[in-house]
């Protein structure tokens, strides 16, 4: 193992350095009563011999059997200490993944799969616990066992225990041939159940479409192959054991031939005695587990270090969105919607896929004022940087410093809490938790009375649909809010944004679903109000953006034209009048 993975090893134990004490001394003292047990053996077999009496066999027997009750006892105490080392780790790793998570742009989450990260976060966790725990255990104990068992051997009969002892480099040879083999099938095992793991979750998101489009046999298909791979890794894996086990297995059962061969001649030449040979057997067998042992030791390992790497990978991971130093405070209270943006200029970071493709800014130089309390829409053509703008605004992307400011304040240097405090944004994607329409909504407020949710929802004019759902506000949602339709999940969200009551409302083509009258109400409802909110309403619906104090007509990340409806359907020639024209078709053919 690396000296990086022992680093990264001794930092997960560091908080539980007395466990790791107890645990190795405890594991030391078994190892020394277990050495002590065989001298006993010996002695009382060379005595017996001379003079045997009954009060002698009885003394032996109960001396042997205390020490055998001292030593099972401290055993369950090692165990214990260093089985629970491992429990601990598990629990530490898992809490710090998900925190860290918690901490990561959502661009990661778009790159990486949940699939794999659950992997990661249960499977490889897992392996971990067990690299700490049963490998850390069992590495200890044939260290102990070794260091203290052969000079013993030695000082009972050297050329044997030489003789005994000569298979046992075979064996570490064996051990570090197959090591290297092992770690890379371990990490095709891992890869593969990162692979199922997402297959499994993506069919179980979108069976609805699985079923309409009659594709189950194609996506039966898919899981077939994938599952295959696993199969024929996991195979490679075990062919891989079952030779090594086996083969250490004899090797190790070999020595004891040796011994009690050369044993025999030993004794007949009057060098050793009976009562030597029978410790030195014992000794060995000793020996013979905890190294047998040790194939099944070095895949817990290898294991363990595959997933070593592939858990802290994620932590490497810093977020690229994060409070800078003496980050300023914005208070709520003090908040008054001014939005300010100064040549904002964007573009999303490439792939290898599409490195070789012109460059283009999702944002590119746009600048604009929005006052406090106005109802500003957000329209233009598909891809002219509408939603790439409404998530610069909580900093959710990763934009430079001086272009975007936020009460005169530059939103890259406002703590993150403070910001998106001040802000409800609403995206299209209407994510919706598995629980019930209640709880979705005073997900940002958990303490939300009953009256403000019903409020909340009877703006975002979803109350009188609720009420009609069959244990009305305790309806269960389903997945992602799977049972309600594509407006309802849409005006939920947009209720449960409405009960922050923020300063700052952005609607990120938040209502698309919705049709255009309701849309259109909602506008209205929320330009009122005593305390009147900055409204930025990201739209392809012209009907209500119409009633917008100002429409912001975008177009390849500019702002080609700026003013109410009625100012901008004068310029015959402007976007904006062709983008009406389209409306007012679409609106006749529907």
């Amino acid at each position: 193992m690396s000296r990086n993975r022992l680093a990264t090893l001794a930092q997960y134990l560091r908080p539980y350095k007395k466990d790791v004490i107890l645990g190795t001394l405890s594991l030391a003292i078994v190892n020394a009563v277990g050495v002590y047990i065989p001298l006993q053996i010996r002695e009382a077999i060379d005595e017996l011999q001379v003079t045997f009496e009954y009060r002698e066999v009885l003394f032996f027997a109960g001396s042997i059997f205390a020490l055998a009750s001292v030593m099972w006892l401290i055993r369950v105490a090692s165990r214990v200490y260093l089985f629970g080392l491992g429990r601990q780790v598990e629990y530490d790793l898992k809490q710090r993944i998900f925190d860290h998570l918690l901490t990561l742009e959502t661009g990661y989450f778009s790159s990486t799969t949940s699939g794999d990260l659950i992997n990661r976060a249960t499977s490889d966790v897992d392996s971990i616990r067990r690299m700490l725990g049963f490998a850390v255990l069992s590495l200890l104990n044939i260290i102990f066992a070794y260091a203290l068992t052969i000079p013993v051997l030695v000082s009972i009969d050297v050329r044997l225990t030489l003789l005994a002892m000569s298979v046992y480099p075979i064996m570490f040879g064996v051990v570090w041939f197959f090591s290297g083999r092992m770690r890379k099938e371990q990490a095709d095992v891992q890869e593969d159940l990162s692979r199922i793991s997402d297959l499994i979750q993506e069919d179980m998101s979108g069976i609805a479409p699985i079923k309409i489009y009659g594709q189950e046999l194609n996506e039966r298909d898919a899981f077939a192959l994938t599952n295959s791979s696993l199969l024929r890794s996991n195979l490679a894996l075990a062919r891989t054991r079952t030779i090594l086990f086996p083969l250490l297995q004899g090797l190790a059962a070999a020595s004891l031939l040796i011994l009690m061969g050369f044993g025999a001649g030993r004794i007949a030449d009057g060098v050793l005695d009976v009562g030597g040979l029978v410790a030195m057997i014992i000794y060995i067998d000793r020996l013979v587990f905890p190294t047998a042992l040790l194939g099944f030791t070095l895949t817990v390992f290898q294991r363990g270090q595959v997933s070593l790497d592939r858990v802290e990978a994620i932590f490497e991971r810093e977020p690229e969105i994060s409070d800078v130093p003496d980050a300023l405070e914005l208070p709520l209270d003090r908040v008054r919607g001014e939005i300010q943006v100064r040549e904002l200029t964007y573009a999303f970071p490439q792939t290898d896929e599409d490195a070789a493709d012109e460059a283009r800014n999702a944002l590119d130089g746009l600048t604009l004022e929005i006052q406090p309390g106005e109802t500003v829409a957000i329209v233009g053509p598909i891809g002219s940087g509408k939603s790439t703008f409404a998530s610069a605004i909580p900093h959710i992307l990763n934009i430079d410093p001086g272009q975007l400011f936020l009460d005169g304040l530059d939103i890259t240097q406002i703590r993150l809490n403070d910001l998106r405090r001040a802000i409800a944004y609403v995206p299209q994607d209407s994510f919706l938790f598995g629980t019930s329409v209640g709880n979705n909504i005073r997900y940002g407020d958990p303490e939300a009375s009953q009256d403000a949710i019903r409020e909340a929802a009877k703006t975002a004019q979803i109350h009188t649909e609720i009420l009609n759902f069959p244990q009305q506000y305790e309806t269960i949602v389903g997945e992602r809010g799977i049972t309600l339709s594509g407006g309802q999940r849409q005006r939920t969200a947009l209720a449960r944004a409405l009960l922050l009551d923020a300063p700052i409302l952005i609607l990120d083509d938040a209502l698309s679903s919705v049709d255009n009258q309701t849309a259109t109400d909602i506008l209205r409802n929320l330009s009122g109000g005593t305390r009147k909110k900055t409204v930025l309403f990201v739209s392809h619906q012209l009907s209500a953006a119409a009633t917008a104090d100002r429409i912001v007509v975008l177009d390849r990340g500019r702002a080609v034209q700026v003013g109410n409806h009625d100012e901008l359907l004068v310029d015959a020639d402007g976007l904006y009048f062709a983008l009406w024209n389209e409306h007012k078709l679409e609106a006749m053919l529907a």
